[in-house]
């Protein structure tokens, strides 16, 4: 699939180009300017809030759906996720051991994995806050990044698959947001130090790290999900003199047993996907580090020239999940992992400016993220119930 103008405004009712979006529809106001750059259209797609004020507008000056639409899933007997009772403490202290640590990143994909994950409670309005250590970490990090905004780590919930404890975490610590050059020589990313207190305090035998992506080449529709135990940096601007900017990290392939029984689950909601998708969406097990997740040091997104040098590097591309391989990768004893992503915008048609591109691909993204999300939630679901 190639996503153009014309493809936009048949699936979301606009042409963002030509009829560019109010104001009231961003989260992150400097992205609705005259002025805005491609960072700021980045930090759009990470704030942006289907369920707020600005949603709605986005909703009444679109044809995109919000998840007061959501279908409730027709889970397998016995291994419908079962919502934990609101976490002991005050967040303020390590989260707890679980078999399975769920992370996801931006607040729309954070709406719609506790839909499927953590029924009844949802990421934004109730997960309890998480400040473990807070101090320190965000010590390093840049003014105006989401977490120092939040004045938290992140936000957590437990939930129960079949016999196996889930704790799912929701960022607010992001690659891309807290720093925008290197820490000093034997200094760490607070992303990574983010990603080691974590893991270290849940002590999971998987961990999951999930959210949306840009497909790279013409092979995925919105809502196909990856599966990949590689991940891969694609650091060619502030990670470019780090000794892992093009390292790829690989971890023991998951376990697929219920993959069969996604088809089904995904036909609930696979309606308030585009209307030009040709086919349900479809699982995508990457097989090696061409089709992989890779991890960019800034906002790309394929476009039908290869503007960005991303075809060929893998499957799709995002902005964090390398981290989470770097971080093993220097554990004694890591936990297998995955990275399970969604495709909520296509390659792009080169037509028109770069920054004209961008617009397309965000906007895509405000219009299906949460829906693709509840795709690749599903699949996490597949790959816990059959741990």
């Amino acid at each position: 699939m190639i996503a153009d103008r014309e493809w936009v405004r048949r699936n979301i009712g606009f042409d963002p180009v030509a009829r560019p979006a109010p104001a009231s529809t961003f989260s992150f106001t400097p992205a609705a300017r005259p002025n805005s750059t491609a960072e700021d259209l980045q930090r759009e797609i990470i704030d942006f809030d289907s369920e707020s004020p600005a949603g709605r507008e986005f909703f009444a000056f679109t044809t995109a759906t919000g998840l007061s639409r959501f279908t409730d899933i027709p889970w397998p007997n016995g291994l419908a996720p079962k919502t934990g009772p609101k976490p002991s403490g005050t967040g303020r202290g390590p989260l707890p051991r679980a078999d399975v640590l769920v992370v996801t990143w931006t607040v729309d994909e954070g709406h719609a994995l506790s839909r499927v994950l953590t029924p009844g409670k949802d990421s934004h309005n109730d997960y309890l806050s998480y400040t473990h250590k807070f101090k320190a970490i965000s010590s390093k990090m840049r003014k105006g990044c989401p977490a120092l905004q939040a004045k938290r780590l992140g936000a957590y919930w437990t939930t129960k698959i079949g016999s196996k404890k889930v704790v799912v975490f929701k960022s607010d610590s992001h690659l891309s947001q807290d720093i925008k050059k290197l820490p000093p020589q034997g200094g760490t990313l607070p992303n990574f130090d983010v990603w080691k207190q974590i893991i270290d305090e849940v002590q999971p035998a998987l961990v999951i790290t999930t959210g949306t992506a840009g497909g790279i080449g013409t092979w995925g529709e919105v809502g196909d999900v990856v599966v990949s135990p590689i991940v891969q940096f694609d650091g060619i601007k502030w990670l470019k003199s780090a000794p892992y900017h093009n390292a790829v990290f690989t971890s023991t392939a998951p376990k697929t047993t219920f993959f069969a029984k996604t088809d089904g689950l995904f036909a609930a909601n696979a309606a308030q996907l585009p209307r030009d998708n040709t086919r349900p969406p479809k699982i995508v097990q990457s097989a090696g580090p061409g089709s992989s997740v890779v991890t960019t040091d800034f906002f790309g997104f394929d476009t039908s020239d290869n503007h960005y040098g991303l075809q060929g590097l893998g499957d799709v591309s995002e902005m964090g999940d390398a981290v989470l391989g770097l971080v093993s990768s220097q554990m004694a004893t890591p936990p297998r992992w995955v990275a399970v992503r969604n495709v909520s915008d296509p390659q792009i048609k080169a037509e028109g400016t770069l920054k004209e591109q961008a617009a397309l691909a965000a906007n895509i993204y405000k219009a299906f993220g949460r829906w693709s999300t509840v795709c690749s939630a599903i699949v996490c679901w597949a790959l816990i119930a059959a741990e």
